[in-house]
Parts: structure tokens; C-alpha cells; sequence
């Protein structure tokens, strides 16, 4: 196990030394007071599509340090078969970029078994409309949903990144952190609208703001150690939701 999958772990049991077990219907991930029980119900091979933009490839990492290479890497060390994912993402792209990109790219089938959105930062460092984000941001869920099967419900949309906190943004932070928060507030209310599960992690890239062992050695993306932090939050959906029936 590497010390990032341990971060994960250990995250993992610390937190279950708070909570109840979790008795809702299709997850199979139960706290004890000091661990986590995972029963493997799924046995076939899992496909990964991950959209997004530079905080998808770990811009500043090595790409095996990516969120979700760690998802997947996490998942094999659980046990489950996993094929490394399909990752559509490059740096700077807006969301008009990734609805192209996915254009343009060789046709995606409609099978994988879940699919993980993260988008908007470019959006609104370019100085774009919060209209035309929502318009573009719409579309995007909707190609999601179809590659996940058709299943709104195998669809994890995660929250943007707060890097007003970052060295990059050159203490900017007050006016970067609400232009965040309101593109958040957009995709967090189309997320609801579509059905899909949303993930909310842009908290934890606010204490970057304190911990500099957050910030990739470039002053402005997470290491990945906040990337561990994020598939800690992750990998339990994508669970409860890859053990269900197809």
C-alpha cells in the first residue's frame, strides 16, 4: 500500500470512529467504531470515464497522482477489477473546451460504470458568463449520463476548487473565493436538477490556505495529497453505487 492509499485509509477509520453505521439502502460500506467493512458485491470489470479540465490530470503531478488514477488505484486495493480510466481533460479548458473535446474525440460507448465530472475554473478565470457556463455545464451532464449507462445515478459531479487560496492568486482570495462560490452554486443546483451525485471538496481546497503541503510545487493545483483527500470523500460513493444491480 503506498503512503498515499494509507492517507486514505486512515482517513477513512478515523472518521468511522464518529460515525453510525450507515444502513442506507445499496451501500455496502459499514463504520465500525475503529475501521470501515467493505463487502464486494460488483466482480465485473469496472469502466472509469473522467471529464474535467487540470485538476482531472493532476496538472503539476505525475498523472499516476491524479484523482482519478487514485480512485482507481484505491479500488483495485479494495478488490474490485478495475480498468485504468479513460480520462478526457487537459489544462485551460472551459467548459465550451470539453463539450468539443468530447466532439471530436473517438466515439465513447455508452457502458462505463460511472462517469466523474469536475469543470468551471477556466470558465471563470477567463472572465466567461455564468449564463453560458450553466448552458455548457447543462450539456455536459447530459453526455455524462449517457456515457454512464444512461444512469444519472452512476454520475459524480465534483465541486470547483477554491485557488484564490493559492500562491498563484496572490492573496486575491476575497475576490476569487465568491466568483467560485458562484459557480458552484451553478453546477451544485444543475446537479440537483439532473439526479446525479455531487461531491463537495472545494473545502478542502481552502485549507490549502494553511497548509502548504496541499499545493502542487507549481503554487497554484493541489499535490496529491489533496487529491487523496478528495478520492477519501470519493471512492465510498462510487462504491455504494457500483455494488447495486446494473
Amino acid at each position: 500500500m503506498s503512503a498515499l492509499q494509507f492517507i486514505i485509509f486512515s482517513i477513512i477509520a478515523f472518521s468511522g470512529c464518529t460515525k453510525k453505521a450507515d444502513t442506507t439502502a445499496g451501500n455496502n460500506i459499514s463504520h465500525t467504531k475503529n475501521t470501515i467493512t467493505l463487502k464486494i458485491v460488483n466482480t465485473d470489470t469496472i469502466r472509469y470515464l473522467a471529464l474535467g479540465d487540470s485538476y482531472t490530470i493532476g496538472e503539476a503531478e505525475p498523472l499516476a497522482k491524479s484523482f482519478p488514477y487514485q480512485l482507481t488505484d484505491t479500488l483495485k486495493n479494495l478488490g474490485f477489477k478495475a480498468q485504468n480510466p479513460l480520462i478526457i481533460a487537459t489544462t485551460g479548458w472551459t467548459t465550451g473546451d470539453l463539450t468539443n473535446a468530447i466532439a471530436e474525440h473517438a466515439p465513447l460507448q455508452n457502458n462505463y460504470d460511472f462517469v466523474t465530472l469536475l469543470i468551471g475554473v477556466n470558465d471563470q478565470y477567463q472572465g466567461g458568463s455564468q449564463t453560458l457556463y450553466r448552458s455548457n455545464f447543462i450539456k455536459l451532464l447530459h453526455s455524462a449520463i449517457t456515457y454512464a449507462k444512461g444512469d444519472k445515478t452512476r454520475v459524480f459531479v465534483l465541486s470547483i476548487p477554491d485557488y484564490g487560496v493559492t500562491p498563484f492568486a496572490n492573496g486575491q482570495d476575497a475576490v476569487i473565493g465568491p466568483q467560485i462560490d458562484a459557480f458552484n452554486a451553478i453546477n451544485l443546483q444543475e446537479s440537483n436538477n439532473a439526479g446525479v451525485n455531487y461531491l463537495d471538496i472545494t473545502g478542502i481546497s481552502r485549507e490549502a490556505a494553511t497548509n502548504s503541503a496541499l499545493i502542487a510545487p507549481d503554487g497554484l493545483h493541489p499535490s496529491a495529497l489533496m487529491y487523496a483527500q478528495w478520492v477519501a470523500k470519493l471512492f465510498p460513493m462510487v462504491v455504494a453505487r457500483i455494488n447495486k444491480s446494473n
